[in-house]
């Protein structure tokens, strides 16, 4: 399966990217959600979308919000990470559609888990 990481932090793409890898999927990057938004619409095969809270111009919940606004992308699962823990930010983000939360500094195991309950867990 393909997964899309969209976070401005390269270094945080990057984790994401090999915790992913070690999971069993493909993986992408984006380091905005203009970019995200470029990557779905070429990459229709993407099957799960890892977003940062905190990022320039377009905000995480932001980005959620017009992915489940767009028809093509309002079944995509999609895990918001943050550094922001508290229950209204873990609210927001599912009041924006998203279908998990998972906190930095994450590791592979919260990963796994918040995949599993998805449904999509691979490894």
């Amino acid at each position: 399966m393909h997964a899309l990481v969209v976070d401005d932090s390269r270094t945080t793409r990057l984790i994401l990217k090999a915790l992913l890898r070690q999971l069993g999927y493909e993986v992408s990057e984006a380091g905005s959600a203009g970019e995200a938004f470029d990557h779905l619409l070429r990459s229709p095969e993407t099957a799960l979308v890892l977003v940062d809270w905190n990022m320039p111009e377009v905000d995480g919940v932001a980005l959620v919000s017009a992915l489940r606004a767009d028809g093509r992308f309002a079944d995509l699962p999609v895990l918001m990470v943050s550094g922001e823990e508290d229950a209204g930010h873990t609210a927001a983000a599912v009041r924006a559609g998203a279908n998990g939360f998972v906190s930095k500094p994450f590791t592979k195991d919260a990963i796994r888990a918040q995949l599993e309950v998805l449904g999509i867990g691979q490894a």
